[in-house]
């Protein structure tokens, strides 16, 4: 499978800083669309949400920047799964733009899905499941995603 690529978009005036770079605070931005976009591939757009009454919720995120970009470069977004249970998906996604082979930014993410009653955490709709298998199925040969199980911390 070539890379699922989630969301592109060019870098907007108002996401950019005295420098003229990308401020931290939106590399996050264009990851969260890009999730949102792989929700809606695997099922959980906002009439499953609305339907069903579960959603995914951001347990944790690792964010890793590692080249600068610059005002209207239009960048797109690759995203891998990296592993799934019953209720919970572990994402990759890393942040492209042409002519540059390098990641520009890389996002690994923790979701847990969620009964919005609750709120708590609920297993995934087999439909769901389904798709996830697919996805992983079709991903099985991409090589292993580079910025995964980074840990903050100075030497002792």
């Amino acid at each position: 499978m070539p890379a699922l690529i989630t969301y592109q978009t060019p870098v907007l005036a108002d996401w950019v800083d005295y420098n003229g770079h990308l401020r931290d605070a939106f590399y996050l931005l264009i990851f969260s669309y890009a999730t949102d976009a792989f929700m809606d591939r695997i099922g959980l757009d906002s009439d499953n949400r609305s339907a069903s009454g579960n959603s995914l919720f951001t347990l944790e995120c690792h964010l890793n920047y590692l080249h600068e970009v610059k005002l209207g470069t239009p960048v797109w977004v690759q995203t891998q799964v990296i592993g799934h249970d019953r209720k919970r998906l572990h994402l990759y996604h890393s942040l492209h733009r042409e002519g540059f082979a390098e990641v520009l930014a890389a996002s690994e993410q923790m979701l847990l899905h969620v009964d919005l009653a609750g709120p708590k955490s609920a297993p995934f709709a087999d439909a769901v499941v389904q798709r996830l298998l697919g996805i992983v199925s079709q991903q099985q040969d991409l090589p292993a995603a580079e910025f995964v199980g980074r840990v903050i911390g100075l030497p002792k």
